[in-house]
């Protein structure tokens, strides 16, 4: 059997993309003929470019990977193989209505061109409960949860060792991971930073570690607004020095477990989420998490870390305190991850993805 992916956009370094790869590997070990199909893609990413890809047999798969519109909506309809597809997540339009009126223009598309691929597939996965959900509202009838595959062992190499030794100091490092983009609000860490800051120690570190947004727009116009120029501002205001909020872009992946590594508590306030895959980075890097408990940060947390529903700043700022100073508590938040931890282990999800093909 041949089972092919698609893939608007593959680029190494991305959460999907890195899944989406792992699966084509699954795939092949398996028994299967399998390769990753992308519109654009890194020369060195491992997928082939779209326009190489030829239909297979009835018996065959196709798996198509959503999270933004382009042409692999419709083509995914009028091909005949058996198809799948796995929803990915949009973002809000709302998020960048202030900032990026061409992405928001983009979201919009793509939550519009979702419901349009029901009764042509065979099954449609979310990559969490929440995701699964958004699915049946969009009017797919046969529906289930594939969670992101991740390679455990890219974790438990070696950190960047300058990195790290500078990072080593006295400060306590508050963490967070993510695209720095609206929907991850940035601006309420900063802002449990400052309260920390002013009232608990000075001895502390904000770092942001995600890619900053674009500058401009696909057609080369300036943003009319700039989300990081705004954060940079804030933090200007509130005194700090680049050094005490540290925001990274695209770092390599030694840098990011430099970065895990060297960090006391990992702390997010972001309002849409589709999955989280720094959430179980963290729980891998045995990092106590405290998030705010917003769309699917409860399907992949569960019962572990500390979710709160409220963006009190002053509680937030003493509880990172305490995850990091409170030996007990922090065992205990630590503990209920490691609990957590096995359900997206690869022999798990591989297990979950058998399923899902088997089923048709």
């Amino acid at each position: 059997m041949r089972i092919d992916q698609w893939t608007p956009a593959l680029h190494r370094g991305d959460a999907i993309g890195d899944s989406t790869l792992l699966m084509r590997d699954v795939f092949r070990a398996w028994g299967h003929e399998a390769d990753v199909y992308a519109l654009t893609t890194d020369a060195d990413a491992g997928a082939r470019p779209f326009s190489a890809w030829r239909p297979g047999a009835a018996g065959d798969v196709v798996i198509l990977h959503y999270a933004l519109p382009s042409a692999l909506t419709d083509a995914l309809k009028h091909q005949p193989s058996r198809r799948v597809l796995i929803h990915h997540n949009v973002t809000p339009p709302s998020f960048f209505a202030d900032y990026d009126p061409e992405l928001a223009a983009i979201c919009r598309k793509a939550l519009e061109e979702l419901p349009s691929l029901a009764g042509h597939v065979d099954l449609a996965l979310g990559d969490s409960e929440f995701n699964r959900q958004a699915l049946d509202a969009s009017g797919f009838t046969r529906t289930g949860v594939l969670p992101i595959l991740l390679d455990f062992g890219r974790y438990r190499r070696p950190a960047n060792p300058v990195l790290t030794r500078g990072l080593s100091d006295h400060c306590l490092n508050l963490l967070f991971v993510g695209r720095v983009a609206p929907n991850k609000c940035h601006a309420d860490l900063i802002r449990v930073a400052a309260y920390f800051k002013r009232f608990i120690s000075s001895s502390l570190r904000l770092l942001l570690v995600g890619k900053l947004p674009r500058r401009e727009t696909g057609a080369g116009h300036p943003l009319p607004r700039h989300y990081f120029d705004d954060l940079q501002s804030m933090t200007y205001e509130e005194g700090f020095t680049p050094e005490e909020v540290v925001f990274t872009d695209h770092v390599a992946h030694d840098e990011l477990l430099a970065y895990y590594r060297s960090a006391h508590v990992f702390l997010s306030m972001s309002e849409h989420e589709g999955f989280g895959v720094p959430l179980v980075e963290a729980m891998l890097m045995d990092v106590p998490i405290a998030a705010f408990r917003s769309t699917a940060v409860a399907d992949t947390l569960g019962s572990a870390g500390v979710q709160f529903s409220s963006k009190s700043v002053p509680e937030l700022a003493e509880l990172a305190h305490q995850l990091a100073i409170d030996t007990d508590l922090r065992g205990r938040v630590l503990a209920g991850q490691r609990r957590r931890l096995p359900a997206f282990a690869p022999e798990a999800i591989e297990a979950v993805l058998k399923a899902h093909i088997g089923s048709l």
